[in-house]
C-alpha cells in the first residue's frame, strides 16, 4: 500500500524544492493537501509522479513542479479573489483555497466538476464556488479576480480572461509552442488597465482543450 504522506513529503522535498518553489505558506498547503484524493482510484499510486496525471477526455492533473511554480508567481495573498480555469477535479482550486479569500473554479466536464465539488466538501473547503460552463469565458459574473490559474497549456489567452482581472491583477498560464517544442509559463499582470506579459520557464504541459483559437481561413 502507498504511504501517501511520504510521498508527499518526497515530493515536496525531492520536486519542489530543487526546483526554485520556496514559499513557505505555499509548500505548508501542499504538503497538508492529499493530491491522492483528486484522482480515480486506480491513478492514486501515481499522484506524487513528476509528470501530469491523465484525468480521461483529454485533461490531466498538472505536474507538481509546473503547479507550484505557476501558483508561487501569483503570490496569492489571504484576501484575494481567485479563478481558476479547467479545474478538473479541484486540486488547484483546493491549494488556492488555503492561501485565497474565494476561489471560483470553472470546469466545462461537468463529470470532473461534480467529482471536485465533493472532494472539496469532503476536505471541508467551503471558499470554493464551482461552475460548470466553457473554460475561455470565464465567469464574468464573479469578476474581477486578484488572481488566474489555467490548469492547462494554451496557445493564446482570451482576452475575455485578461478583461476579468482586477486592476494588479495576475495570471499564470503555460503557452504552448510549435508542435515538439516545450511550453513556456507566463505571468500576466494588469497595470493601468493593460495587461502585458513575461515567460518565466519552460513546461511540457499538455494543451488544455477549450481554448484552441479559431479556425484561419488560407487560400
Amino acid at each position: 500500500m502507498t504511504d501517501f504522506a511520504l510521498a508527499r513529503r518526497n515530493m515536496v522535498e525531492g520536486q519542489l524544492r530543487p526546483n526554485r518553489v520556496t514559499n513557505v505558506e505555499l509548500l505548508t498547503a501542499i504538503g497538508a493537501l492529499p493530491r491522492e484524493r483528486f484522482l480515480p482510484e486506480a491513478l492514486r499510486s501515481v499522484a506524487y509522479a513528476d509528470d501530469d496525471v491523465p484525468l480521461g477526455g483529454g485533461r490531466y492533473l498538472m505536474e507538481p513542479m509546473v503547479l507550484a511554480r505557476l501558483v508561487q508567481t501569483l503570490q496569492p495573498q489571504h484576501r484575494d479573489r481567485a479563478l481558476v480555469l479547467g479545474a478538473g477535479r479541484g486540486y488547484g482550486a483546493a491549494l488556492l483555497a488555503r492561501l485565497v479569500k474565494l476561489v471560483t473554479a470553472v470546469e466545462s466536464d461537468p463529470a470532473l466538476a461534480g467529482a471536485g465539488g465533493l472532494i472539496a466538501r469532503e476536505l471541508g473547503l467551503v471558499n470554493i464556488h464551482w461552475t460548470t460552463g466553457k473554460l475561455e469565458q470565464g465567469a464574468q459574473d464573479s469578476a474581477p479576480y486578484d488572481i488566474v490559474l489555467i490548469e492547462g497549456a494554451v496557445q493564446q489567452v482570451p482576452q475575455a480572461i485578461l478583461d476579468q482581472l482586477a486592476e494588479g491583477g495576475r495570471l499564470a498560464v503555460v503557452v504552448s509552442g510549435a508542435p515538439g517544442a516545450m511550453g513556456v509559463a507566463q505571468i500576466f499582470v494588469k497595470e493601468g488597465g493593460v495587461t502585458s506579459g513575461r515567460p518565466l520557464f519552460e513546461a511540457g504541459t499538455r494543451l488544455l482543450p477549450g481554448f484552441a483559437p479559431p479556425p484561419r481561413f488560407t487560400f
